[in-house]
């Protein structure tokens, strides 16, 4: 009977659902160009205070929804940068499950880099169930799911990718153009300098710190260590840069580590910086472009350089003579503060390696670094004591100082007399000989053509024979130009103020040897098997010049008397 009661009835049954409750996350990011407009009153529609208001009144309007609410901030940061800190913060919580809804004001916002917002949002976010919301664009992953692969998703976020590629672009021009223009850009003035009150693009001498600037060449010169002259500084109770502005107030990057002590590498970056000599080098570092936020070094053909643009601290020459020093070895021992004489100077004669100094006792020696540290049978010993090499080389020294003072004379006799001798026989034989030979090779270039049509020699032996007469030829056209040039500057004569003469005749009362008189005359010292040493002088080919204009003007008048 039940059956029969019941028969044609049909229960329905009405579903029902549990309320999902979220952990949403907010995120706001501020880039430095939506500061500057505020700062100049343009616009404050993505201020903090904006985004955050927005947020925080949709958390109100949906508090059912969501079990709890954290704020991440990225203030003055760019889009195309994922390296952004509460951003990283926001992924990491995402992968540990702490948020589980993301929301932002705008696609912008969240990332201005196509790519990554993409996959973040179609892949990340979809594999970890997490809800992304971005309000000016109506898209929202759990009640919308279609909204996220709306066409106005993607269309967004290469319409943020191309605003960023074009704003970088403009920037970047803009920055060429300053840097071309002499006008200094960087955040902060060189330790040394400070803006200029008047133009933040022209650089001012600050005498406090350009005085210890000076200091950090002159004791390099005169042989400390850059570890020495670290080590000096600060016993003596001179803060190092970041402390040096914190205390006179100037301004800081944050980027830079807040460390009151003077090291290494902060006196290695004084010493190769070429702005204290008073030009402009700027370009040396560079963004890798608008998405990868990685700084990289530019090749120095690329630097952008602009002379005289502010007071030097520095004197170019002491800045060569510096940068000479640098590229030598000058290791000191590990408690030693001064770089050793010799450092850096000296050269086997034989395998071309440094000769390396050491010690026994209170006898000094130098020996082959390839015999001492590699294999006894690659090399030979090439010991010297160091009494014996620096007699020698101060010797040497003297007597090339003489040399330039004696030269100096006998210039000044050449250049009051009535004529002057000019023709280089030397020079006249070679340009003569070498006209010759390129004659002879543009003849035989010549002939090729012929002897192929002639069946004499092949297509390829023509092709090969004439791209090697072609490469003799443009070499001999090069020692020519080189020739006709000194035969050029020989005829306009020798100046007594040369600066090859100038260099080594200040050191006329010379009686020890420093670095800096080693650094400003040597270029390197060749130790032999037998103990014997070569000076290689820097300006040894305008010494070979000056010796020929004298040889010239003297032997011609002798012979004509």
């Amino acid at each position: 009977m039940a059956r029969q009661k019941n028969r044609g009835y049909q229960q329905i049954l009405t579903p029902t659902y549990t309320a999902r409750h979220w952990k949403m996350g907010g995120y706001i990011r501020l880039s430095r160009e939506d500061l500057q407009k505020i700062n100049r009153g343009l616009d404050d529609s993505n201020s903090v205070k904006n985004q955050r208001d927005i947020l925080n009144d949709f958390h109100f309007n949906h508090a059912e929804e969501f079990e709890s609410y954290t704020e991440y901030v990225d203030d003055g940061h760019t889009g195309t940068d994922t390296e952004r800190e509460s951003f990283q913060r926001l992924l990491g919580d995402v992968m540990n499950g702490k948020i589980t809804c993301v929301v932002v004001k705008d696609l912008s916002r969240f990332a201005r880099n196509y790519s990554d917002a993409g996959s973040l949002i179609d892949n990340l976010f979809v594999q970890m169930g997490v809800r992304f919301i971005s309000l000016a664009e109506g898209v929202d992953s759990y009640l919308n799911p279609d909204s996220v692969n709306s066409i106005i998703v993607p269309i967004t976020n290469v319409m943020n990718d191309q605003y960023c590629y074009q704003t970088s672009k403009k920037i970047r021009q803009v920055f060429d153009y300053k840097r071309r223009n002499g006008q200094y850009i960087g955040s902060f003035a060189p330790y040394g300098y400070i803006k200029d009150p008047k133009d933040k693009h022209q650089l001012i001498v600050d005498a406090d710190a350009a005085e210890i600037v000076k200091r950090v060449y002159s004791m390099l010169l005169q042989g400390s260590s850059k570890r020495a002259i670290a080590l000096y500084l600060n016993e003596h109770g001179i803060p190092s840069p970041t402390a040096y502005r914190r205390k006179k107030g100037l301004p800081v990057s944050s980027a830079v580590a807040d460390d009151p002590m003077w090291g290494a590498r902060m006196i290695h970056e004084i010493l190769t910086n070429p702005i204290y000599t008073g030009d402009l080098v700027q370009g040396r570092r560079r963004v890798k472009s608008y998405k990868v936020h990685q700084i990289e070094a530019v090749p120095e053909e690329e630097w952008v350089r602009v002379p005289d643009t502010h007071e030097a601290i520095i004197t170019h020459e002491t800045f060569d003579k510096v940068q000479a020093l640098l590229v030598r070895d000058t290791r000191t021992s590990p408690k030693g503060r001064e770089v050793h004489l010799f450092s850096g100077f000296l050269k086997c004669a034989d395998c071309g390696k440094s000769i390396t100094r050491s010690q026994s006792g209170k006898n000094i020696y130098y020996a082959c670094s390839t015999y001492k540290n590699r294999s006894r049978t690659a090399c030979s010993m090439h010991s010297i004591k160091h009494n014996r090499l620096e007699a020698a080389v101060l010797f040497a020294i003297q007597y090339q100082v003489n040399t330039a003072v004696s030269y100096s004379e006998m210039i000044t006799n050449i250049n009051s007399a009535p004529l002057k001798k000019s023709q280089s026989h030397r020079l006249n034989d070679q340009i003569a000989a070498k006209e010759k030979e390129l004659t002879r090779i543009t003849r035989y270039k010549q002939s090729l053509y012929q002897d192929w049509k002639d069946g004499e020699i092949t297509q390829q032996e023509y092709r090969d024979m004439k791209s090697d007469y072609e490469r003799q030829a443009a070499e001999l056209a090069d020692v020519l130009a080189r020739l006709n040039a000194e035969r050029a500057e020989l005829a306009n004569g020798v100046d007594k103020e040369h600066p090859a003469l100038v260099a080594f005749a200040k050191y006329q009362s010379i009686e020890t040897l420093t670095r800096e008189i080693l650094t400003d005359l040597v270029d390197h010292i060749k130790v032999y098997e037998n103990g014997n040493i070569s000076v290689h002088f820097k300006f040894a080919d305008e010494f070979r010049k000056i010796a020929e204009y004298i040889e010239i003007n003297t032997t011609d008048t002798a012979e004509a008397g």
